[in-house]
């Protein structure tokens, strides 16, 4: 079968992090939701997202077609219920579409607005599953992910020998092919550590699972990491970190606080950043709803900072609890700016101005060239889409 992977609704709850990718990309655990897919169907999948994200993420058409909700974290018994459907039937739990599978005839002119009307057999879901609703999900959700990938990706496979210069706390380790890890101390007693390939635990860092350090990264002298955390690949992580999810390519370099947090990638947090994740008076967190273009309770008493794509922040900067910032956007300045950033905004607590889009274009560049990675015109495309729908909350 070929695999789609859709957005479906709550893919206005997870901006800013879904302006510049389908939900499918977002990472969670070890793996992006469209890897864990990839890996239990065995199969590449493609993507039906938004139209301005469509020709960076295209979607791949043949006669026997799998349509899968993207912000659905897969299981061994979800994925069999899925796989056991036939032609032009659909699994469902209440209104949710969970999967479709769909002859070519009904994914002529297929579009997001037309998947839950498919004219194809409803059959119920029996087993349970998670899904993607809000934002904090994506941190709240990332232990039990962090395991089920670590499962996934680690059976029937041995780890690299760990060095005897590291102090070892449990033995649910696991580390890839050219990884180092020198003096550090790795407690898995609470959940599954797993280091990539490539990367780089340096001298002195702490690490208590549930923890995920991603292909080609770095944790920076004595880093402090309390789990469940991910980080995504090619990213440099300094300071102390709790309970977040670095997307990746995002450095975070030097010391600081980054608690409850989602960041995404081409993200650069400067030395001494500080995210607040607990209220003083310990009360609910209000976040910024894109949908309803205001604060909104969330219901939640820890959320640290969500930062979209090629957003910066400068040395000693500070972020109130549930504060949400955008994509191309400029913080800077010693004292607290607004709990909400739009896209492409520029300056600190004193106040903002619009950050000029060819300027954010060259920023973009310089950043990505020191991963080996170009910002195509694609790219440009995407980032000038979410520049003009910016204005709406300025």
């Amino acid at each position: 079968m070929n695999i789609i992977l859709f957005d479906d609704d709550s893919r206005g709850e997870l901006l800013p992090l879904t302006y510049t990718r389908p939900i499918a990309d977002l990472r969670i655990g070890i793996l992006t939701i469209r890897e864990k897919w990839d890996k239990y169907l065995k199969e590449s999948s493609s993507s039906l997202t938004q139209k301005y994200l469509s020709e960076k993420f295209k979607m791949q058409l043949s006669n026997d077609n799998l349509l899968v909700n993207g912000s659905i974290l897969p299981n061994q018994n979800l994925v069999s219920e899925i796989q056991s459907l036939d032609i032009n039937e659909k699994l469902v739990e209440g209104n949710v579409t969970i999967a479709a599978r769909v002859d070519s005839n009904n994914m002529d002119g297929i579009s997001l607005e037309l998947i839950s009307r498919l004219n194809v057999i409803k059959k119920s879901c029996n087993c349970k599953f998670e899904k993607l609703n809000h934002i904090w999900d994506i941190f709240q959700k990332n232990g039990t992910e962090i395991e089920a990938d670590f499962k996934l990706i680690t059976a029937g496979r041995s780890s690299m020998e760990i060095s005897k210069t590291n102090q070892i706390l449990g033995d649910n380790i696991y580390i890839e092919d050219g990884a180092k890890v020198e003096c550090a101390i790795l407690n898995s007693k609470s959940g599954p550590i797993y280091i990539g390939k490539g990367s780089e635990v340096m001298e002195g860092s702490m690490i208590r699972g549930p923890f995920s350090l991603g292909d080609n990264s770095t944790l920076k002298l004595g880093t402090k990491i309390y789990g469940p955390t991910t980080i995504g690949p090619h990213s440099k992580i300094g300071g102390e970190v709790n309970n977040s999810v670095v997307i990746g390519y995002t450095n975070k370099g030097h010391d600081g606080f980054l608690g409850n947090s989602v960041i995404g990638e081409w993200c650069n947090l400067g030395a001494d950043t500080n995210t607040s994740n607990l209220k003083n008076n310990y009360g609910n967190v209000k976040v910024w709803n894109f949908l309803k273009s205001e604060l909104t309770d969330s219901g939640q008493q820890f959320i640290g900072l969500i930062m979209g794509d090629h957003s910066k922040c400068g040395i000693n900067s500070m972020f109130n609890t549930g504060t949400v910032i955008g994509v191309c956007t400029n913080v800077f300045g010693g004292d607290f700016p607004k709990k909400f950033i739009p896209s492409f905004s520029w300056g600190g607590s004193s106040g903002f101005v619009d950050f000029n889009i060819n300027k954010a274009f060259e920023v973009a560049k310089r950043v990505m060239n020191r991963r080996e990675q170009n910002l195509t015109n694609t790219d440009r495309d995407i980032l000038k889409y979410i520049e003009i729908e910016s204005q709406n909350f300025k």
